[in-house]
Order: C-alpha cells, then structure tokens, then sequence
C-alpha cells in the first residue's frame, strides 16, 4: 500500500511540474510578470508572434485611433523580413521584446540552443531598432528552469499572461472578444496574436477588430490602457531616438 501511495504522489507532483511548464501563471520555475491581480484598473494588451504584413500595420492604426500604447513580443526571423514594421512600432511608443528567434518551443530544446534563439533575436532586434525593452516571452508559454536561467543571464525579464483571447484559430472578432471579457478582472496582461508562428503573412483581421472593441469596451468603463513596463511601475523610456536603421 505504502508502495501505491507513493507511486501516486510521484505521479501527481510529475504532473504538476509539467503543467507548470506551460501554465501562464505559474511561478514554479522562476519569477515571471502576469500582471498586478484584482482591483486595478490598469490593462496591458500584448501582442505575439509579429511583425507581421498587413495586419500589424493595420493594428497600429487601430491602437492610434484610440492613443493606446501595448506590447509586442516579435519573432526574430520576421524581424529580419521586416524591420521597416518594428520600426513603426518604436515610432509609435510601443513597447518590443523577444520571442525568440524562430518560436521555438524551448523546454525541449537544449542550452545552447535556448541560448542562440533569444540571442539571435535580441540580436535582430537590435539591428532594427537599437536600443528596445529587455522584455521575453517563452513560445507557447514553454518554460524550465534552464530558459529561466539562460534569459536571467541575458538579462531578459520573462512576461507572461493571465487573459487569452485564444485568437491563433478564432471563427470571429466577436469570439476573441468574448474569451477575453469573460476573464478580465483588472490589472490584466492579455495576450493577443498580430502575427502566426508557423509563416508570415497570417490572417489577424479578427483580432484587429477584437483589439478596436475591447478598448472601447474598457475604456467606456473607466479602465486604462498601459505597456506592460508601465504596468511594472517602471519609467516608460521612448526608444524612438535610437532608430535610425541598422546597426551593424
């Protein structure tokens, strides 16, 4: 019997450590920002997986329109297709960070490979735009103690989530909208998609106009949108200075 019981735990707490390499949340890991819980009437919209033609174009009019700044992780190949985009982010007082070179699920990869993806991406990032944040996000959320201490060394700073519009595959702008709505509680980091992993070029129409009513929705109800470092409390630095092309 005792054998059984241990078996089980085993089980269990075998399960729960590979739920927390995915789980956006959890903490097990390593220290990851999800936003700042109940009560504040702060939103931070994120964006994944860009820069992507024409949809992150068509999502900075949109953020225009409605004088809000947000968060793009980009994806360091189409960074190199496109830094004209990131360039416009930058200009626009939008935030950029790393989300790998080639949105690589990292928890399956070994050290030296984790490493060269987030280099090689800050490394893209760099040349685009020069100065940017230090902020990553793990592809898929995927993490292990090593990604943790490799993007520690590189002085990356992990950001992850707690609303999902779950936007990858939705049938609807009006889906994405109601996935969202039905988790916002106030300080929320919430992840969106300007672009797809899998080849550049990815339908995100729906998610523009998801992004358009949300901040109508929000705004309406006395909530503020921020980038997520404003969101940490940390002093915005506007990067658009050091844009000059290149650098090499």
């Amino acid at each position: 019997m005792l054998g059984l019981a241990l078996t089980a735990v085993a089980a269990a707490a075998t399960s729960a450590a590979g739920y927390q390499t995915m789980a956006p949340t959890g903490q097990w890991y390593g220290k990851t920002f999800t936003g700042l819980g109940r009560g504040s009437r702060q939103l931070a919209l994120t964006y994944d997986d860009g820069p992507n033609d024409p949809h992150t174009l068509r999502l900075l009019e949109v953020l225009a329109k409605h004088d809000v700044r947000a968060t793009f992780f980009l994806i360091g190949r189409y960074v190199q297709q496109r830094p004209d985009i990131v360039r416009e982010l930058v200009k626009a007082g939008h935030v950029v960070g790393n989300h790998t070179f080639s949105h690589a699920l990292l928890i399956f990869q070994p050290a030296t490979t984790i490493r060269t993806q987030l280099v090689d991406c800050e490394r893209a990032l760099t040349d685009a735009v020069g100065e940017h944040s230090k902020l990553f996000r793990p592809p898929f959320g995927g993490r292990r103690p090593a990604v943790m201490r490799i993007a520690r060394v590189l002085g990356l700073e992990p950001v992850m989530w707690n609303v999902t519009g779950y936007d990858w595959n939705a049938p609807s702008a009006e889906h994405i909208e109601r996935k969202v709505t039905r988790q916002v509680r106030g300080g929320d980091v919430i992840l969106l998609h300007d672009g797809g992993h899998l080849a550049f070029g990815a339908d995100r129409a729906y998610t523009v106009t998801a992004t358009d009513r949300l901040i109508s929705r929000y705004k309406a109800g006395g909530y503020e949108f921020v980038t997520v470092p404003r969101m940490m409390g940390r002093t915005v630095v506007s990067y658009q200075s050091s844009v000059v092309g290149p650098l090499h």
